[in-house]
């Protein structure tokens, strides 16, 4: 692995950089003195220390706005001539269960986490192959790892992030563009203080309650600082991972699901194969 004197200045776009872990990342990678172009909806100059100048460009952004994200991107490059690493962090979260949503509530869900995450992807690929280079960050969460009760739109905005970007992996990587997917455990930030809810169904009362008990036996995040430590360690790789696990939680969690999903499938093996069996296409003369 590089280390930080052997890795040159660069370039970032990091959206939902006014707070949480975007602002981690953002101040992260300014005090090491790269340059950052911060997009977020509501971001201004003075929310940074005045000390990085013109490595700073702020970005008001609604990552939901195509049109308005690509716009932001070649500002961006036309600001400072060039991007490095693009983090797509912007999110929301909607809690709920899945009965309970509206249409316009699972929809905008979607909006933000997956397709304003795609529409930054389309605005800097044409970059980052121009100049065949360029590390893609997507921000997932434990989200993605499974479905919990009361988180399912956020977790499927989140399988639908990681779905997309694993294709986009292996398309950008003939261009030399590298994508990594980020999946963060718990960190103290704004996004359950800020998250929108459902109205709630009486018949999930019980459930509900159960979770409140969980709940209630209270939790213990890390600081933001220490998934922007490991961000800058995984830009820092001169072969980075596809996927990357922070925290202790999530990755012990991470092999529990996927070990429970694997002897699933060995247990229900013969059910499995006994599905296919390859015939010549209909209507073929055999």
């Amino acid at each position: 692995m590089r280390t930080p004197e052997t890795v040159p200045s660069r370039t970032w776009f990091i959206t939902g950089a006014s707070r949480g872990l975007g602002r981690a990342f953002a101040l992260a990678a300014l005090e090491r003195g790269d340059r950052v172009a911060a997009a977020a909806r509501t971001v201004a100059r003075q929310d940074f220390d005045e000390r990085y100048g013109d490595r700073l460009l702020a970005l008001p952004l609604d990552v939901t706005d195509r049109d308005a994200v690509f716009a932001a991107v070649d500002t961006a490059v036309e600001h400072f001539g060039r991007l490095d690493i693009v983090v797509n962090n912007a999110g929301t979260m909607s809690s709920g269960m899945i009965e309970e949503f509206t249409e316009a509530e699972a929809r905008a869900q979607l909006e933000v986490n997956l397709f304003g995450a795609m529409w930054v992807c389309q605005a800097v690929l044409p970059h980052l192959r121009a100049q065949a280079s360029g590390h893609i960050v997507q921000i997932s969460s434990i989200g993605g790892l499974g479905g919990f009760p009361s988180t399912g739109m956020y977790s499927a905005s989140k399988f639908a992030l990681e779905g997309m970007s694993e294709a986009l992996a292996m398309e950008a990587a003939p261009f030399g563009v590298k994508l990594s997917i980020v999946q963060p455990g718990g960190y103290w930030t704004d996004l359950y203080t800020s998250m929108t809810t459902t109205s709630p169904a009486p018949e999930y009362g019980p459930l509900r309650a159960e979770q409140e008990k969980q709940w209630a036996e209270g939790s213990i995040d890390s600081e933001p600082r220490l998934a922007a430590e490991a961000l800058l360690e995984l830009v820092d790789s001169a072969d980075p991972p596809l996927r990357l696990l922070l925290g202790s939680m999530v990755y012990d969690l991470a092999f529990d699901i996927s070990r429970r999903r694997m002897e699933t499938w060995a247990a229900w093996e013969q059910v499995s194969r006994a599905a296919e069996h390859a015939v010549p296409a209909p209507g073929t003369a055999g």
